[in-house]
């Protein structure tokens, strides 16, 4: 193995570890979730949907399954997520959060392009 695949395997796990660990918590805890999707009046039956989400595309990216598909569409979730969660730019912390997700989502839309590490 390549070092470049070995960094471009770990860098894989790493960021699939976010979104499966978060689709844990929102699964055994889900009732700051819900509170947060209330808050923004996003709907509560979308929180099944996101929970299988972030562990299918997760774990899907965790194991290298489609790499570049799975890795594209957790960019566009991402990008949803600040779009919808973290628009107050006005307050440090929200702005923190959005600029956070879109890093994330370009990360993971080079990794989309890139398709390395399957």
């Amino acid at each position: 193995m390549t070092m470049i695949l070995v960094v471009a395997t770990v860098g894989r796990a790493m960021a699939a570890g976010l979104f499966v660990i978060a689709g844990i918590a929102k699964m055994v805890g889900p009732a700051p979730f819900l509170a947060h999707m209330d808050q923004f009046s996003v709907p509560r039956v979308f929180l099944p949907a996101v929970i299988a989400l972030e562990i299918g595309a997760g774990a899907a990216l965790l194991i290298g399954w489609r790499p570049s598909i799975t890795a594209g569409v957790l960019s566009v979730f991402c990008i949803v997520t600040a779009v919808v969660f973290h628009r107050q730019l006005g307050n440090r912390a929200e702005r923190t959060q959005f600029f956070k997700d879109l890093a994330l989502a370009g990360a993971l839309a080079a990794l989309a392009a890139a398709g390395v590490g399957a």
